[in-house]
């Protein structure tokens, strides 16, 4: 026993963290167990990288120690000894107990707080699944229906318009699809349909986003997209354009994990409709559900097949079972039917006579920005279902110039088509005369890393491109001073600041101020598609140089063309889920610049974060 602590110590197998929480663990269960300690280290460990628990069955399967990078020399017990010590330790208690570790029927360990976390996001839905919506109008809403959704195809389910039907119709929905399918028309039109519906009572309807470039993405694409509503200027006008962060919403208690708004103290919405969902981690969401009252409609709105949230947890995709298919029962499909034309084909899925959490999930499948022969449609396709061949086929095969894989093997390989790209890429905006055209241009390009660190990383090659740009009389910049302010700067405010209306993961360019004869540099950001903004360097809140940024810190973003560099070894952080985040923010083109290799080995590994929500929604 002895022997296996100091050899968990002295190899810094875990961080500080985990071991204290280890030993206070076998503090207050007063015991010296090494099995305790190993638990609960592991359990904290787990935690960190993402997961909600610790599945103790993966652990004693020893291809967990693979995955994890953790040591495989760590001795570890049967399995019915280890969770029958576990079990029987008095800091460890069942679902439901208020203990420090939770151990449920399944052999999953979870902190309190977040077995407390899932516990609250299952009951919020489940009971918002037998929740009704009382006293609804058909005829007003057919009516509205058939005139704000009048423009689609004929012969033609317009999924978009069955989301929106079931949003009003549930308490609960989620509405999911992919870059270009058409989510946030779909939701200003079903806020539209909320509206009219309301009639002279009115609707509290309160629209939010797990960041604040999120909550500013969806604010002004929604004022750009009511104007051409086919409703009443009264309903435009009605329409909500503000959206907040969530933390906003919520009101952060400055130096506490707590909201003002909670169980006790509600939000007083009729309405509310979360956007980028599969970015909130499960805290966030549990306590976002804790604040929301039990007759308040909740829309999830996101892509399911995207990047999980950096916290714990991918609450998201366990919601919608990621695989799941939309199916209905019969009673929904005849509340739907009745909206539908007569002309429209009838719901595709088979029926189920029993009703769920999967009717309440639709899935918006046709993309109205990559057609069925695009390039990087088909390729996002194959890399989402995991299909590697066809992955390969679309980059290496096919004729569209939209998609194509370049081998960079080496830093020198790398360098070198670096320099050949960036030059070309980034001097229209480095030499426009106009700030705001300087912005546009910019954000047409991007170069997307799949590591922060190391040769492949973002912080080197935003060196490397600093480098280039300079050698080649671009920008002028003191070497010695890497992060000194100079014209052409393209930064990303990493801390939101309200006052300033900057939010994490805006992206600004240092530019003389327009018009200023002194030519001091400002910082000038885009607020929308005509204005931008001018900030003083000294108001700046926390940013970085950003000629190139993570896959992670792209989300929510679009740009015409993308390079996305893969490192020269597989890495646990590459996963479809990060490669099909990365293709789908290229509205015209991308490349990705890696080995076959690891771009394979990406495609065949899928995000897997333990938890207990998916069996806690859907069962076995």
């Amino acid at each position: 026993m002895e022997t296996q602590l100091t050899y968990l110590n002295d190899n810094q197998l875990f961080s500080a963290i985990d071991l204290h929480f280890a030993n206070y663990i076998q503090e207050i269960s007063d015991t010296q167990e090494s099995e305790i300690h190993l638990a609960a280290a592991l359990v904290s460990w787990s935690t960190r990288n993402g997961n909600v628990c610790l599945d103790i069955n993966k652990v004693v399967n020893k291809s967990f120690f693979d995955n994890a990078g953790i040591d495989r020399s760590i001795v570890i017990p049967k399995l019915n000894v280890w969770t029958d010590k576990i079990a029987n330790c008095n800091a460890v208690g069942k679902p439901g107990d208020s203990k420090p570790l939770i151990l449920d029927s399944k052999n999953r360990l979870y902190f309190y707080r977040y077995w407390e976390y899932e516990k609250m996001i299952a009951d919020t839905i489940k009971e918002r699944l037998q929740s009704k919506i009382e006293n609804i109008d058909y005829q007003k809403l057919k009516q509205s229906v058939n005139r704000i959704f009048s423009n689609h195809r004929p012969n033609e389910l317009d999924m978009q318009k069955v989301a929106s039907i079931v949003a009003v119709l549930n308490r609960f929905c989620v509405i999911s699809g992919g870059p270009g399918s058409g989510k946030t028309t779909t939701v200003a039109k079903l806020l539209a349909l909320l509206i009219e519906l309301s009639g002279d009572n009115g609707i509290h309807i309160v629209l939010c986003a797990p960041t604040g470039k999120a909550a500013a993405s969806l604010s002004n694409t929604i004022r750009s997209i009511k104007s051409d509503l086919r409703c009443h200027d009264t309903v435009k006008m009605a329409i909500p354009e503000e959206a907040f962060t969530i933390h906003r919403l919520l009101i952060s208690i400055t130096g506490s994990p707590y909201f003002r708004h909670n169980k006790d103290n509600p939000l007083k919405a009729d309405v509310i409709l979360v956007d980028e969902a599969s970015m909130v981690d499960v805290a966030l969401m549990a306590k976002l559900f804790n604040s929301i009252q039990k007759f308040t409609r909740i829309i999830l709105v996101g892509d399911k097949d995207q990047l999980s949230s950096v916290e714990a947890g991918s609450a998201l995709g366990d919601i919608c079972n990621r695989e799941t298919v939309t199916r209905v029962s019969k009673d929904t499909l005849d509340a739907i039917d009745q909206f539908l034309k007569d002309k429209e084909t009838h719901f595709p899925h088979v029926l189920e006579r029993q009703k769920g959490l999967r009717e309440h999930i639709i899935v918006l499948d046709k993309n109205y920005r990559f057609d069925e022969y695009s390039g990087i449609g088909g390729f996002s396709r194959a890399v989402n279902d995991g299909d590697c061949e066809a992955a390969l086929s679309h980059l290496i095969d096919s004729n569209d110039k939209g998609i194509d894989l370049k081998e960079v093997n080496d830093r020198k390989t790398l360098y070198e088509a670096l320099k050949e790209k960036i030059v070309d890429m980034y001097t229209p905006y480095l030499t426009a005369d106009d700030p705001y055209k300087a912005v546009k241009l910019f954000n047409q390009f991007k170069v997307l890393c799949a590591l922060r660190s190391g040769i492949f990383g973002v912080d080197s090659i935003n060196q490397f491109i600093q480098k280039i740009l300079y050698e080649n009389g671009l920008i002028q910049f003191d070497e010695q001073e890497p992060d000194s302010m100079y014209k052409g700067r393209p930064i990303i405010i990493t801390h939101n600041d309200y006052s300033l209306g900057l939010f994490n993961g805006d992206i600004g360019i240092i530019l003389p101020e327009f018009g200023s004869k002194t030519g001091d540099l400002r910082a000038i950001f885009p607020i929308n598609r005509s204005e931008i903004k001018h900030v003083p360097l000294h108001r700046l809140p926390g940013h970085e140089t950003v000629y190139a940024m993570t896959i992670h810190k792209s989300q929510g973003s679009e740009f015409n063309d993308v390079i996305i560099i893969l490192p020269d070894n597989y890495y646990p952080i590459l996963t479809r889920e990060l490669v099909y985040t990365g293709i789908t923010r290229a509205i015209r083109s991308v490349s990705i610049w890696g080995k076959k290799e690891v771009l394979k080995e990406a495609i065949s590994k899928k995000i897997e974060r333990t938890s207990g929500l998916r069996d806690a929604l859907w069962g076995d």
